[in-house]
Formats: structure tokens, sequence, C-alpha cells
């Protein structure tokens, strides 16, 4: 008997000591922090979060999470509700992404601020303050690969109808014609051929061209010259015309002064003989004005003259 009941309070001793272990344990173990409840609304997928994921802020492990429930205010909306270090610098900037532990696929929730220097923003647990979730790498790269695929198709479709066979005997039709206008464009140095090789002929001509056209432009600007000379002559104060003009009018008076001497047989002689000598005299006055206004008429003729009204080409002047 009395082995038995040293075996019966061996084996409480034993019980007792290993639940008093465990205590111990779970007394010196448990975390002591202070943290602050802060809680997430969101709408988007949260792949791998589970409850006890770690919380990081910019990589660092400052809290947990505590519980993910549905928002039964509003249909289709989780809640996460987070604790996070009492030193963490959780601004009115802060936002939350999903991030992912290598290959495992474990999530957990990535912290980061916008601007440094922002308000702290205070959390209690009768007011929670609430911080966006804004959609993480995966999630970006998901929406934009969609985009991608639909893009694509798009793209696809449209080469599909640009490849149709409609469209694809138009293209061998241009080939076609381009392959023929090259040929066309081939033969076009043969045909210049015989024309390039009279160009240095062609050339010499136009070089003696020019200088006969050079001979007879200095031709003609000496004869301007001498016309002018001639008129310039004629007309001086004391030129020809000038003499002849004064030589008529003696001529006249002396006329006037022996008409009573004539009879009347010679002086309508004389009259005419002194009309006609004025006539031609006007007539040389005026081809000396037209050489010196317009010498280059000797060579290229006169120019014709202005219509008046009632002939073809008049143009009534406007005012």
């Amino acid at each position: 008997m009395e082995n038995r009941s040293h075996a019966l309070m061996t084996g409480f001793f034993t019980i007792a000591l290993l639940i008093a272990a465990v205590l111990a344990g779970l007394w010196f173990n448990r975390d002591r922090t202070e943290r602050v409840p802060y809680v997430i609304a969101t709408t988007e997928s949260i792949p791998g979060l589970n409850p006890q994921a770690a919380v990081r802020y910019r990589g660092l492990e400052v809290g947990r999470v505590d519980d993910i429930n549905f928002n039964p205010a509003v249909a289709g909306q989780i809640v996460i509700r987070l604790s996070v270090d009492q030193e963490t610098p959780i601004t009115t900037t802060t936002f939350a992404t999903l991030g992912y532990q290598g290959v495992t696929g474990i999530a957990f929730i990535q912290l980061d601020d916008e601007k440094t220097g922002s308000p702290l923003l205070k959390s209690e647990k009768g007011h929670l303050a609430a911080l966006p979730l804004r959609p993480g790498l995966l999630d970006m790269l998901e929406k934009r690969g969609l985009v991608i695929l639909d893009k694509t198709n798009q793209i696809t479709t449209k080469l599909n109808n640009l490849m149709s066979d409609d469209n694809q005997k138009i293209m061998i039709g241009a080939f076609d014609k381009i392959g023929k206008t090259a040929e066309a464009y081939g033969a076009i140095p043969k045909q210049l051929e015989p024309t390039l090789k009279r160009l240095p002929e062609l050339s010499a001509k136009a070089e003696q061209s020019l200088a006969s056209f050079n001979e007879l432009s200095g031709s003609a600007t000496r004869m301007s010259k001498n016309i002018d000379r001639l008129a310039t002559t004629l007309q001086a104060p004391d030129g020809p015309i000038t003499r002849l003009t004064d030589t008529i009018d003696k001529v006249g008076g002396n006329l006037q002064d022996v008409t009573s001497d004539l009879t009347l047989e010679t002086l309508p002689h004389v009259v005419s003989m002194t009309d006609e000598a004025r006539i031609s005299l006007r007539a040389v006055k005026r081809t000396a004005n037209s050489l010196s206004d317009r010498p280059q008429g000797l060579i290229f003729g006169n120019s014709p003259a202005t219509p008046g009204p009632g002939e073809a080409g008049f143009v009534a002047p406007t005012k």
C-alpha cells in the first residue's frame, strides 16, 4: 500500500510540475509590448492573408493582424483589424499594401508613408483609425495584364482582318505594281543616255550663244551711246537744228520784206517751200527726240501706238 501511495504522490507531483512549467513559460513569453489598434476596410482581394500575419513598416515588423471579418453593414467589404507597436510613426499619409514572403505565398501587411513629417494618426479602442489599403504589386500586374491581354486580342483581330484573302490579293497586286514601276525607272537611264552624251555639245553651243549675245549687247550699247551723242549734238543750242531754224526764220523775215517786190505767181511757190522746210524741220526734231528717248528702236523697232477710243485694246482711264 505504501508503494502505491508513493507512486500516486510522485505522479501528482510530476503533473503539477509540468503544469507549473507551462504556465511559467507562458508568463515569461507573453508579449508585453503596448500596441495601438487600427482597422483596414477594403473591397480588394487579400489572398494569403490570415490572422496573426505580420505587420511591417517599411520592412520592419511592428505588429500583428488580430482579426479578419466581413463588414455586415457594407456587402463585399472586408475589415482587417491589426495592432501596431506604439512607437511606430503611423501618420495621416500612411497607407497599407499586401506583401508576400518569397515563394511561400504567405501574405503580410506592408505599411508605408507618402510624405515624411506628416501629423501622427491617433487611434483608440473606441475610435479605431482607418488605414487605406492600396493594390499591391501582384494586383497591379493582374489588372494591367488583363488590359494587355485585351489589347493583344484587339491587335490579333485587326491583324487577322488585315491578312484576309481580299487584302492579301490587294497587297500582292501593290507589290507587283511596285516591281513594274521599279523596272520602268530602271529603263529611264538607258533612254536618257543619248541626251546625256549630247550635253557637252549643247553646253558648248550655249556658251557660244551667250558669247554672241554679249557681243550683240555690247554693239547695241555702243550704238545707243552714239545715237545719244548724235541727238545731243542735233539738239544743242548751237547745233545744226538750231542753226537751221534760225536760218529759216531769217529767210521768212526776208521773204516778208521782199513780198512786195514779188509777183503774185512767185509768192505762192516761196510760201510753199517755206512750209515744206518747216515740216521737214519738225520731222527731223521728232526723229531726234525719238532717238534720244528710245535709241533701241533702231534695232527692235518702234513700240505700237496706244489705242484710242473706239480702237481695239483701248482701256478707259480710271479716276
